[in-house]
């Protein structure tokens, strides 16, 4: 399975590497923002990505809109600080797959995960 991890911190996007460890996962790339997020779904076709809201250049919500239409198979899981959940109902609305709030932890990251894996 390809995964994508796009979050504007390098710590955060090692994090949830590690945490996927255990998965039959090939990380085929890391964004640092939304326009590098769309970049890298054109490039390789994740089958899941993690996507941050809150980044520089362009937002996670803007760029879920963008990779939604070059990739409608791919499975997105927003995760984000914004804990307020108008936000998550958004990016619901806009093609992800699910949410998390950040600080995220490994056991409710691999929750998330296995839905998504289930779901296919």
């Amino acid at each position: 399975m390809r995964l994508g991890i796009v979050d504007d911190s390098s710590i955060m996007r090692k994090t949830i590497e590690k945490y996927l460890d255990d998965y039959d996962v090939n990380v085929v790339g890391t964004a640092s923002n939304g326009v590098e997020a769309i970049k890298l779904v054109q490039n390789y076709y994740p089958d899941i990505l993690t996507l941050d809201i809150t980044m520089p250049e362009m937002d996670g919500l803007t760029s879920l809109e963008e990779i939604m239409k070059i990739a409608p198979e791919t499975k997105v899981i927003v995760i984000t600080a914004l804990s307020d959940k108008l936000t998550g109902l958004k990016a619901l609305d806009k093609g992800a797959a699910g949410y998390l709030f950040k600080p995220v932890n490994s056991e409710n990251l691999k929750k998330a995960f296995d839905k998504l894996i289930l779901r296919k």
